[in-house]
């Protein structure tokens, strides 16, 4: 008979979470985001998320002038209590100073994109949109699944409202001047 592996979770403070923590704690699964002070265990990656986040990330970095770096799936650090990881990220390159580092503060963020999956529906949609514009990340996508293909939702931040509004919906390809020169041929995904 074999035993069964024994899982110890963390027992949260009693106000919560802080970034601190996020980026100490050990042993934290992959992809831990931290929202409003409470950790957030990401399921396992599906297809459609892992491929559209590969497009869009190699795309993005086709295209993007010098002063600016593309990441995937890194902490922004928004404030003590938040600290979500968009899927991929586009940052001014100052703000990268190594290869060990594991996170970004929100003010060095120019685009944060999220690519919706069914378990993180209402944080990529509402959540963590919200705290991005809060944040004043001038960009903001939101991709979602239709049939095979990837639909991009485009926002820009209304700064005076501290609200995203959106300029666009493309599904075939992702042709924009803003924030920077882009084109993306969103067919080109890696079927699955």
């Amino acid at each position: 008979m074999t035993a069964e592996p024994v899982h110890y979770w963390p027992v949260p403070p009693q106000d919560g979470y802080t970034v601190d923590d996020l980026l100490t704690l050990p042993d934290l699964p992959p992809h831990t985001e931290l929202i409003d002070g409470s950790l957030v265990f990401v399921s396992p990656q599906r297809a459609f998320p892992s491929t559209v986040i590969d497009l869009l990330a190699s795309g993005l970095r086709r295209t993007v002038p010098p002063e600016f770096k593309v990441r995937r799936e890194m902490v922004v650090v928004i404030d003590n209590r938040n600290g979500p990881e968009p899927d991929v990220s586009v940052l001014r390159a100052a703000a990268v100073r190594s290869g060990n580092q594991t996170w970004y503060q929100s003010r060095d963020v120019l685009l944060a994109v999220e690519v919706v999956s069914p378990s993180s529906e209402s944080r990529d949609r509402d959540t963590k949109p919200h705290k991005y514009a809060a944040a004043g990340i001038p960009h903001f996508w939101r991709v979602e699944m239709a049939g095979e293909l990837p639909v991009v939702h485009v926002f820009e931040l209304d700064k005076e409202a501290r609200a995203y509004v959106p300029t666009g919906i493309y599904r075939d390809a992702l042709k924009l001047t803003v924030p920077f020169d882009i084109d993306i041929d969103l067919t080109e995904i890696d079927q699955f």
